[in-house]
C-alpha cells in the first residue's frame, strides 16, 4: 500500500473511531471541549498507530538477533576472508542492515569472476551497497515525517480550541447585567480541554519522533561502520593480490 493511501485510510479510520469515542465513551467534562476534541483524539490515535508500526518495522529491520552482536560477528568473518559464511550469516539474520551487507558481499563475489581492476571491483561493491542503502533507508524513516507533522498540527488544533473557548468566555462576560456563569464555565472548560488535548498529542508525537529518529541514526552509524570495514578489507585483499 502506498504511503499516501495508508495515511489517508488511517486518518479516516481514526476520525471514525474518535467520533464513536467522543459521543459514547468520554465523560461530559471532556465533551465540553467541543467537536475539536474529535480531531485531537484522531491525531492521538494516529500517533499510537505510528508508534506501533515503527516499533514493529524497526525491530524487523534489526533482524532476528542483536544487531550489535551480528555486526561484530560479521566483521570478524569478513576480516578472516570467510565471505560465504558472512553471506549465510546475513541470510540468517535478516532485516535491512543484513540485506544491505549481503548485497555488497554478493556483488563482491560476482565481480571477482570478472577481469576488473582492483579499483573497479571496490567501486562496484560500493555502488551496490549505496543502491541497497538508498532502497532500505526510506523504509527505516517511514512515517517519521507524519509524526513530526502531527506534533505541529496538534499544537495548532489545541490552540484553535483554546481560542474558541476564550471567545465563548468573553461573550458570556459581555452580556448585559450579570455574566452568564454557565457559558463562562463552558468556555473556560473548552479552552482548557483543547489545550490539554493538543499538548498531549504533540508531546507524544515529539517523543516518539525523537526516539525513532535516534534509532534510525544508530542503525545508519552501525551500518556505515560495517560497510567501511568491509571496503577496507576488500581493498587490502586486492592490494595483496
Amino acid at each position: 500500500m502506498k504511503q499516501s493511501v495508508f495515511i489517508t485510510v488511517l486518518l479516516a479510520l481514526a476520525l471514525l473511531v474518535s467520533t464513536v469515542i467522543y459521543f459514547f465513551l468520554l465523560p461530559q467534562f471532556i465533551k465540553d471541549g467541543g467537536y475539536l476534541v474529535i480531531a485531537l483524539l484522531a491525531l492521538s490515535l494516529m500517533v499510537i498507530t505510528f508508534v506501533i508500526e515503527r516499533t514493529i518495522s524497526l525491530k524487523k529491520a534489526e533482524g532476528k538477533s542483536s544487531l550489535a552482536g551480528f555486526l561484530k560477528e560479521f566483521e570478524v568473518m569478513v576480516q578472516q576472508k570467510k565471505i560465504d559464511d558472512a553471506v549465510k550469516l546475513c541470510e540468517g539474520q535478516g532485516g535491512s542492515v543484513a540485506l544491505i551487507l549481503q548485497t555488497g558481499l554478493e556483488r563482491y563475489v560476482a565481480v571477482q569472476r570478472k577481469k576488473l581492476t582492483p579499483e573497479k571491483q571496490v567501486a562496484v561493491v560500493q555502488r551496490a551497497i549505496e543502491e541497497a542503502t538508498a532502497l532500505e533507508t526510506p523504509l527505516l524513516e517511514k512515517n517519521l515525517i507524519a509524526l513530526s507533522t502531527i506534533a505541529s498540527i496538534s499544537t495548532m488544533v489545541g490552540l484553535l480550541g483554546t481560542t474558541l473557548g476564550m471567545i465563548r468566555s468573553f461573550q458570556a462576560l459581555a452580556t448585559t447585567g450579570a455574566p452568564d456563569a454557565v457559558q463562562l464555565s463552558l468556555g473556560i472548560s473548552e479552552a482548557l480541554v483543547n489545550t490539554a488535548g493538543g499538548l498531549f498529542a504533540a508531546i507524544a508525537a515529539i517523543v516518539a519522533y525523537n526516539v525513532f529518529i535516534n534509532k534510525v541514526d544508530t542503525f545508519t552509524y552501525m551500518l556505515d561502520e560495517a560497510v567501511y570495514n568491509v571496503i577496507q578489507t576488500i581493498t587490502v585483499e586486492e592490494e595483496e593480490a
